[in-house]
């Protein structure tokens, strides 16, 4: 029985040394993005490119962005920009991040990483041609809240593991990127990655996945529940994994095993959780993990790459590209289970 939860090693964002960003396709989460990087990190945000000079120019004057490009382009191609960060909709992932790639940029890729695990290799590909990290950015991998739970995982404190819950859901059909199919809609690569990546950063890839779901009458996932199991690293546990666009539900994560259970409270995914530790004999232990709301998680998963680019890394310990890749390939069985097939494919 652990008698006081394991301290959080993740660096405080502050921390990682400044480099220089460039966003690619201005919008909601790259506006999220730059805001995190702004009021958390040492980082400097110095271009904007999207295929509007006009809608580069209004985004670089909200956010304070010295230079503002009107094609993706002139963007990577600018000299003075160290890191990229890809925003554009999950259809147009796999393309812009080789165009960042093939310019000798380190890349950051909003997740999902791509459309498809096709794609995602050749991003990987493009990469590795050209020496240079290329990393998703899923907000969960780098947070002190997971990294706790990952160390009472990985040191035995909860037993023999046998069951991992979660759920994201929000009512979000009004979005119109979300029930886009051409635009690789969806709640499982906007909503459902994050429980799917739970679910492996703890346990690693499962051998066995079953979906059942729902679409939306413009063909996209609606709604799904999702088993894994056969996992690498906890062979006992059952993942039970839920997300959708229809309806808002509790979105928390548990892990439980044989001498007791940890919770993070909802929603799960941003850093200002209460972390829940219940053994078998009811003891219980609680600690508040910082304050941070839910955009600003974003500032992690920034300064971990900043920090991977500075020290002249190929790859990220905490979030492989090669996983990446696996998950893409764990997605697009999920998909083919439910029913979802993007235009191209």
């Amino acid at each position: 029985m652990i008698t006081a939860l394991p301290e959080s090693r993740v660096p405080e964002p502050t921390v990682a040394p400044t480099m220089r960003w460039g966003i690619l396709a201005p919008g909601g989460i790259a506006g999220r993005m730059v805001d995190a990087l702004h009021g958390r990190t040492r980082q400097d945000v110095i271009a904007v490119g999207s295929r509007s000079l006009q809608r580069a120019q209004a985004f670089a004057a909200e956010k304070g962005i010295p230079k503002a490009y009107g094609s993706y382009e002139q963007l990577v191609e600018d000299p003075d920009v160290d890191i990229v960060y890809v925003a554009s909709p999950h259809s147009e992932h796999a393309a812009h991040a080789m165009l960042a790639l093939r310019a000798g940029k380190p890349t950051l890729v909003e997740k999902a990483f791509t459309r498809n695990c096709v794609e995602a290799k050749e991003v990987l590909a493009a990469a590795r041609a050209a020496h240079v990290p290329v990393m998703e950015a899923i907000m969960t991998r780098q947070t002190p809240a997971l990294d706790v739970v990952k160390q009472l995982v990985d040191g035995g404190d909860l037993g023999i593991v046998d069951t991992i819950l979660a759920d994201f859901g929000q009512n979000l059909t009004h979005v119109p990127r979300l029930v886009q199919s051409e635009l690789a809609g969806g709640a499982l690569l906007d909503l459902g990655i994050y429980c799917v990546q739970f679910a492996v950063f703890l346990a690693g890839l499962p051998s066995r996945v079953m979906a059942v779901g729902a679409l939306t009458d413009t063909g996209v996932d609606a709604h799904m529940a999702i088993a894994l199991d056969g996992f690498q690293r906890l062979p006992h546990a059952l993942a039970s994994l839920q997300t959708g666009l229809l309806s808002t539900t509790p979105t928390r994560a548990s892990v439980a095993g044989s001498e007791g259970r940890v919770e993070l409270g909802a929603p799960f995914t941003p850093g200002g959780v209460m972390l829940r530790y219940t053994s078998v004999k009811g003891d219980v232990i609680e600690r508040p993990l910082p304050d941070i709301n839910g955009p600003q998680t974003l500032c992690y998963e920034a300064a971990h790459f900043a920090q991977l680019v500075a020290d002249g890394k190929l790859d990220s310990p905490i979030m492989p590209a090669d996983e990446s890749v696996a998950i893409m390939a764990l997605l697009d069985e999920i998909r083919s289970q439910v029913g979802v097939v993007y235009p191209g494919e």
